[in-house]
């Protein structure tokens, strides 16, 4: 079997992007999820910690990272709006931006607890149209 070097790069990143926290913009959703959604233990002990009057500045620094995140994750949707221009495993990570419901459903970030479930949603429908649309399309 012979294999081009185009074809063996993709499978590399492929292989890449499965595991671990891959490339490109794999590896920047992942590392946003993984960094954006456990900081919200350490936040919760800092505003333990703190003073009263400072527990909300704490409050608000975490919620507009979360913010960042959601709108991270829709401007790498921006660059890869059609499925077939994905790098592998991208559209997963995309709907793993759901995944910030629960820091804040913890923290009653009502901003937060609708965009990310709504993101996911958003995620799953483009998906499912853009499956539709290409089927229809080829008949």
């Amino acid at each position: 079997m012979i294999v081009d070097l185009h074809s063996a790069q993709r499978i590399t990143e492929a292989e890449a992007a499965r595991t671990g926290l891959g490339t490109g913009p794999n590896r920047r959703l992942r590392l946003t999820m993984l960094i954006g959604m456990p900081l919200v233990f350490p936040v919760i002990g800092v505003m333990i910690l703190v003073p009263e009057f400072l527990r909300d500045d704490v409050l608000y620094v975490y919620e507009a990272g979360i913010i960042g995140c959601l709108l991270h994750y829709a401007w790498v949707f921006a660059k890869y709006p059609r499925y077939a221009g994905r790098p592998p495993y991208l559209t997963r990570d995309l709907a793993m931006g759901g995944g910030f419901y629960l820091p804040s459903l913890l923290l009653g970030f009502w901003p937060g607890m609708i965009a990310a479930p709504a993101w996911a949603l958003f995620v799953g429908v483009s998906y499912a149209v853009e499956g539709i649309r290409e089927r229809h399309g080829r008949r």
